[in-house]
């Protein structure tokens, strides 16, 4: 069941209105059945596995808690988590690789929703309890942690003990809950289906025949996917967030305007913020983090980034795109110590001019990353990579005279790359300092309004599906 599906627009009504209108008692149960259902709309027998790793991780952050041994049952219960995303989404890409070296091996395996998300919330459960956190007592709750419906498919990745907090609070309904949630649905649903759904449009024509285009238009689909990337997954947190709302919970925010970012580390503490914070507090801490050598950071830098791009997909263009990542995070790294030890260009480099090339720099290496990440097929993402790399100027005249083979193609998305980014710095600044929320609420009525009819008006001939929906 998509958010952007005429499914869920009947879905969440009736869940939000039994939810309410049952006992206290029976809320949480009644919502774990619902979130069941809705991971059962997509392959029904899934709910077998998230429903006994469920189970598995709330007998065994129990087990962890009261050990002798925490290492070694905590190292059990990880091991356990990871051979299960492994069988489930790792197996087909040690298959292809293995046929690199003659080995005939096959495997198919349909991958289940959102193994990743809940799978990392299990490690952090784990994890948290290995620290000296107390576990969770009700095993409805625990399954709740996981499986709750709007952050079910594609996060925010979230921290058991705030979603506990929540939980356990006794919440009367209020129409404040209605009265934040509803216009981030609707917004969420607008970016999704104005923007990034029209969007796509041309990021599929572009990518269907890569070698057919010049490397200016070739840079062109690239940043026209950053801002598809950045509404899709961006209007499927508002979605989430405000779905979640309505039942009086607040799951954190997953964005704080990327594109602005001056360099590579600020693009990650503002981009997917649950993951990049999972990977730095679950991952590159664990693993050393910058308490060794400058050798040593630096590795755990690039396993960190390397790693987190294989989270996405059984890919090797994921792992390139997490390793490019990686070593742009390693160059920023070396060059602020660097910097550091100019002191007369140190004005410089806290001046606005660096500041907006720096902008610019990290956009272009962000969209370079983006290729690899589009393109799952490692040659053709190189390909485009290079061409792109290696600028032909001659390409220019594609953008000025257009070519007769494409007579609309650059122009088409040259118009809608430039109104995107136009309309994601204001559309992001209103939307992280809760302009909406803190309306009144005719202007938000007028507004909600608005975006429907645009909706509507606008609607692309096909939704695409999430694009985080296949990790």
């Amino acid at each position: 069941m998509l958010f952007a599906s005429f499914a869920y627009l009947i879905f969440l009504p009736v869940v939000v209105a039994l939810h309410w209108l049952l006992p206290r008692k029976l809320r949480l149960i009644f919502l774990l059945l619902a979130s069941y259902y809705f991971y059962m709309c997509c392959v029904p027998v899934f709910l077998i596995l998230i429903v006994a790793m469920s189970l598995f991780n709330w007998v065994w952050g129990n087990v962890l808690a009261k050990s002798a041994n925490k290492k070694l049952t905590f190292g059990i219960g990880i091991g356990v988590n990871l051979l299960c995303l492994g069988i489930f989404k790792y197996a087909g890409l040690v298959c292809d690789t293995l046929k690199l070296v003659g080995l005939d091996w096959h495997w198919q395996m349909l991958l289940p929703l959102a193994i990743s998300f809940f799978t990392f919330e299990f490690i952090h459960y784990l994890f948290e309890i290995y620290r000296g956190n107390p576990p969770m007592k009700s095993p409805v709750l625990f399954c709740l942690f996981a499986a709750f419906f709007p952050t079910q498919i594609a996060g925010p990745i979230k921290r058991y003990q705030d979603f506990q907090k929540q939980m356990d609070e006794e919440k009367p309904f209020q129409l404040s809950y209605f009265d934040e949630g509803i216009p981030l649905i609707i917004m969420g649903l607008a970016k999704k289906l104005l923007l990034a759904d029209n969007l796509a449009v041309f990021v599929n024509m572009g990518y269907k025949m890569p070698e057919a285009f010049s490397s200016t238009e070739l840079w062109i689909f690239s940043y026209a996917f950053a801002f598809q990337i950045y509404f899709d997954f961006s209007g499927y947190t508002d979605i989430a967030r405000g779905s979640a709302m309505l039942f009086g919970y607040k799951i954190p925010i997953n964005f704080n305007m990327p594109y602005i970012a001056s360099n590579i580390s600020d693009f990650w503490h503002r981009w997917h913020i649950s993951l990049s914070t999972w990977l730095r507090d679950y991952l590159f801490i664990p693993i050393g983090g910058s308490r060794g050598s400058e050798f040593q950071t630096n590795r755990n830098l690039l396993i960190t980034m390397t790693l987190g791009g294989l989270w996405h997909g059984a890919s090797w263009s994921f792992m390139v795109w997490g390793l490019l990542h990686g070593v742009a995070l390693v160059i920023h790294r070396q060059f602020v110590r660097l910097t550091e030890k100019w002191a007369n260009l140190k004005s410089f480099f806290a001046g606005k001019i660096w500041h907006f090339f720096s902008i610019l720099l990290t956009f272009h290496v962000v969209c370079i990353g983006w290729v690899f990440f589009r393109v799952h097929e490692i040659g053709t993402a190189f390909g485009i990579v290079k061409k792109m790399v290696i600028f032909n100027f001659s390409s220019l005249k594609h953008l000025i005279f257009f070519t007769l083979d494409y007579p609309l193609i650059v122009p088409c998305v040259v118009v809608m790359v430039a109104l995107l980014m136009l309309c994601n710095f204001p559309v992001s600044w209103l939307n992280q300092r809760k302009i909406f929320q803190n309306a009144p609420p005719l202007a938000k009525a007028v507004f909600s309004f608005l975006l429907i009819v645009l909706i509507i008006s606008l609607l692309p001939d096909h939704s695409e599906p999430f694009i985080y929906f296949q990790f």
